[in-house]
C-alpha cells in the first residue's frame, strides 16, 4: 500500500505542476479572450500557488484516507456476523475465531477476533456463566477502544484545509485590490488602465482558484465522513449481535 500512495502522489503532484505550468493565452481581443485554468493561475500569482499546495495536501491525504476507508476496511457486515453466528450456533468457536482473524486487517474484524478468542481462552479454562460473559465483554470493548477512533479521526483536517484555501482566496483578493489602488496613485496615465486590469485580475483569479480548491476538498470530507460513520454504525450494530451470539452460546 505505502507505494500504491507513493505513485499516486506523484500523479497528483505532476497532475498540479502542468496546470500551473500552462501558459496563460494572451488575449489579442475580447472575442478571443477564453478563460482557462493557466489563466487563472497565472493572474493569481503567488497566492494561487499556495492555495494549490494547500489543495495537493488536502488531495494526496484523501487518496491515503480513501484506501483506508473503502478498501481495508472493505468488509459485508451482516454476511461476516451471519457466517460466524453459523459456526457459534453450531458450536464450532476454533473455526468461527479462524475465519475472524483473517479478517484481522479490518477494524470489524480484529473486534470479533478479540471476542471470540477470549471467549474460547475461557472455555479451554473451564470458565462459564457470568464470568466468561464479563471478561469477553471486556475484551470486545477493549478492541474497540483500540481502533475504532482511527477510523474517522483527522477527517476534520479536510474542512480545515477547505477553509484555509477559501481564505488564502480572499486574502488574495484584498492583496490585489490593494496593488490595483497604490499601482493607479503612482502609475502614469498611459498604464493606470493596465496597472488596474492587472489588480483586479489578481484578485478575481485568487477568488476563484480558493472556491476551486475548496469545493473538491468539501466533497471528499462528505464522502469520506459518510463512509466513516457507516463503518462506526456496522461496528455498534454488529458487535452487540455477536456479543449477544457468544452470551447465547455461553448459556448453552
Amino acid at each position: 500500500m505505502k507505494t500504491k500512495h507513493i505513485l499516486l502522489a506523484l500523479m497528483v503532484m505532476l497532475f498540479c505542476v502542468t496546470l500551473v505550468a500552462q501558459e496563460a493565452p494572451v488575449a489579442q481581443d475580447t472575442a478571443q479572450f477564453k478563460i482557462t485554468p493557466g489563466r487563472i493561475v497565472h493572474d493569481s500569482g503567488y497566492w494561487g500557488y499556495a492555495i494549490i499546495l494547500v489543495f495537493v495536501i488536502g488531495l494526496v491525504y484523501g487518496i491515503v484516507r480513501y484506501i483506508q476507508l473503502y478498501q481495508r476496511e472493505k468488509v459485508d457486515a451482516q454476511k461476516f456476523y451471519l457466517k460466524l453466528k453459523g459456526y457459534i450456533k453450531n458450536d464450532q468457536i476454533e473455526e468461527a475465531t479462524k475465519i475472524a482473524e483473517s479478517f484481522k486487517g479490518t477494524t470489524l474484524g480484529f473486534i470479533f477476533w478479540s471476542g471470540l478468542k477470549a471467549f474460547g481462552d475461557m472455555r479451554k479454562a473451564n470458565k462459564r456463566g457470568e464470568e466468561m460473559d464479563r471478561v469477553v465483554q471486556n475484551a470486545f470493548e477493549e478492541s474497540v477502544l483500540q481502533t475504532v477512533y482511527k477510523i474517522d479521526s483527522g477527517l476534520s483536517w479536510f474542512t480545515t484545509l477547505a477553509q484555509v484555501c477559501t481564505y488564502l482566496g480572499l486574502l488574495g483578493t484584498i492583496w490585489g485590490l490593494l496593488e490595483a489602488f497604490y499601482g493607479l496613485a503612482g502609475a502614469p496615465d498611459h498604464l493606470k488602465n493596465q496597472v488596474l486590469t492587472e489588480g483586479i485580475a489578481k484578485a478575481i483569479g485568487t477568488t476563484a482558484m480558493g472556491l476551486i480548491a475548496a469545493i473538491p476538498l468539501s466533497l471528499i470530507h462528505g464522502g469520506l465522513f459518510g463512509r466513516a460513520q457507516k463503518i462506526l454504525a456496522d461496528i455498534d450494530e454488529h458487535t452487540v449481535k455477536i456479543m449477544n451470539a457468544l452470551s447465547m452460546a455461553n448459556k448453552g
